[in-house]
Parts: C-alpha cells; sequence; structure tokens
C-alpha cells in the first residue's frame, strides 16, 4: 500500500492488549489495499507492547497512524478517537485479531460507491455464541424495522453516518440500527469470519451478553419514545383515564341499585392518577426531547463549522 494525502477510505482499527496481532495485521493490510487507504490504528490503553510496536511500524508503513489513548475506554470510545483523525470521505471498522479479510473492505467500499450509505457485513463462517447472536439480531430487526441480519460485523459507511451520531459507551455495537433511524440506505454483504490470529478475545463474558440486550433495550427506547414521548405517555394516559371513566360510570351505575363496592371507587382513583401521571411525563419527555434537539442542531452547526477538537487524552502518532 502506498501513502496519499487525501486518502478515499480511513481504516480505523480499535486495539486493546493485541501486540501478537499488529504485524500480520499491518502486513496483510499493506498487501491487500492501495494508496486510497489509510489505517488509524488505535491503542486502547493496552497493558502490553501494542503501541510500541504499532509506533515502530510506521517507519516501514506511511499509511499508518497511530493513536493512544491513557487509558482504556471502550471500543466506542477508541472508534471515535480513531474517527476525530480519519480524512477519509469513507470510513471501516476494522478489528485487529483478523478475523475479517481487508478484502472484504474493498467489497464495501464498492457498494458504497454505488449509492449506499452504510454497508455491514453478515457473518458466513463458525463462530462462539451463533445463537445468541441470531436472538440478538432478530431482536434488534424487529425493534428498528431492520432488513440486514447482522448488525455487528464489518462495516464501512460515509463519514457523515459517524458523524451525526450521539454514541454512548459500548454502542459502537448500534451504528447500523441508528443509521437506519436517521434514514440512511444500508446495504448487506456476506463476509468470511476467519478464526482469531492470537490472543484471546475481549468480549467473552457471559455478562456481556447481558449488558448487549439491556444496551438494545435503551437504544430502542432513545429512537422510539424520546423522540415522541407524547404519542406513547399520552396514548397510555388516555386509556387510563378512560377506563377510570367507565369503571367510575359502573361504580354509580351498581351503587344506584344498591350495591355498592368500594374497591371499585379505589379502581377508579388508581386510573384517573395514573392517567395524569402518564400525561406529566409525557410533557416531561416532550420537554427533555426539546433541549435533546436544540443540543443536536448545535453540534450538527459546529460540525459544519469545522470544530474537530482533539480529546486531552490521546496522542498521535502518525507515518
Amino acid at each position: 500500500m502506498g501513502f496519499s494525502k487525501n486518502p478515499l477510505v480511513s481504516v480505523i482499527v480499535p486495539a486493546y492488549n493485541e501486540a501478537e496481532n499488529i504485524e500480520p495485521l499491518l502486513a496483510e493490510l499493506a498487501e491487500k489495499l492501495d494508496e486510497n487507504y489509510e489505517v488509524i490504528l488505535v491503542d486502547d490503553g493496552s497493558t502490553d507492547t501494542t503501541f510500541a510496536i504499532a509506533d515502530a511500524a510506521r517507519a516501514r508503513y506511511p499509511f499508518l497512524s497511530v493513536v493512544r489513548l491513557a487509558k482504556n475506554q471502550g471500543k466506542t470510545g477508541a472508534v471515535l478517537a480513531g474517527f476525530a483523525r480519519a480524512r477519509g470521505q469513507f470510513i471501516s471498522i476494522f478489528d485487529a485479531d483478523l478475523q475479517f479479510s481487508p478484502d472484504d473492505i474493498k467489497l464495501q467500499v464498492e457498494m458504497l460507491k454505488k449509492g449506499y450509505d452504510l454497508v455491514t457485513g453478515r457473518k458466513i463462517g463458525r463462530y462462539e455464541k451463533k445463537t445468541v447472536s441470531r436472538i440478538y439480531n432478530f431482536l434488534a430487526r424487529k425493534l428498528f424495522g431492520l432488513k440486514v441480519h447482522d448488525i455487528n460485523a464489518l462495516k464501512t459507511f460515509r463519514r457523515e453516518v459517524l458523524a451525526g451520531m450521539n454514541l454512548r459507551k459500548d454502542w459502537h455495537r448500534y451504528i447500523v440500527p441508528l443509521a437506519a433511524v436517521r434514514g440512511f440506505a444500508i446495504a448487506e454483504v456476506p463476509v468470511e469470519l476467519r478464526p482469531r490470529y492470537a490472543g484471546k478475545p475481549k468480549y467473552s463474558s457471559p455478562w456481556r451478553i447481558v449488558i448487549g440486550f439491556l444496551d438494545l433495550l435503551a437504544v430502542a427506547f432513545q429512537v422510539s419514545f424520546m423522540r415522541k414521548p407524547m404519542l406513547y405517555f399520552g396514548t397510555l394516559g388516555f386509556v387510563s383515564l378512560f377506563l377510570g371513566f367507565i369503571t367510575g360510570i359502573l361504580a354509580i351505575a351498581l351503587r344506584l341499585v344498591g350495591h355498592g363496592f368500594r374497591p371499585l371507587l379505589y379502581l377508579v382513583i388508581l386510573f384517573v392518577l395514573s392517567g395524569l401521571l402518564f400525561f406529566a411525563a409525557g410533557f416531561l419527555g416532550e420537554s427533555i426531547a426539546s433541549v435533546n434537539d436544540r443540543l443536536e442542531n448545535i453540534e450538527h452547526q459546529l460540525r459544519q463549522s469545522g470544530d474537530r477538537r482533539t480529546p486531552p487524552d490521546t496522542e498521535e502518532r502518525a507515518g
């Protein structure tokens, strides 16, 4: 791979304690990618020699930039740190463990050139937690109305997709549904999943499954309830008040015929108070949504004006 001052594609490689994989990773990227690509390797606070190896490799790989985070921030933080350094029109997030092939990046770039905004991979091959992954992706399709089958594989997208996205910790896994909600055109292509070259998986803990599902619900809440809170809470409030009204009519009718039933009165109070609380939650949600919209508009204006400040706890080394 050569070197270009204006690369078309920026390949972001988050790396945490991947010392054994750095050399073969860079060698394969250099062999299969051309001068239209740059590689930004983000050392996510590694405690091994990941940064030292990558930093030394810059002399042999002029396409390589190295960003070092002072402490481990997780993959989302590493992706955002790499994105802050990226110059390409297209962005690819590539794992350091060599489970994906650089050839698949090129395939996804060709799909972007055809007009798509984001291209995600559909893993082909044997891998752990396949059943969990299927359930997870099934829920994602239902919650977000996605047509793709895998939201957590190799992905490449136009830089504006990520530029307007607010990612919280571990939300790199939801770039696809968050892009879909914003109306970006999404495509899916099969990608081969190869065995990990060396080292240990970073996300093998069973707790990651629980965290993943809870985050999935949190994202769904953000893009549904928080977009139109009064629609949801107001509907619940209306239903609750209506049930209170019907129950009140029933209680009065029974009283008139001499069958007073005090629990019905309590039920009326419960329905009415619940309805009022739902409406109050809807108004509060609308206020929060309005503030969020204003903040997003301010952030959009700052991005358009080119305000891209360097995070204080990063260090960049470029070839």
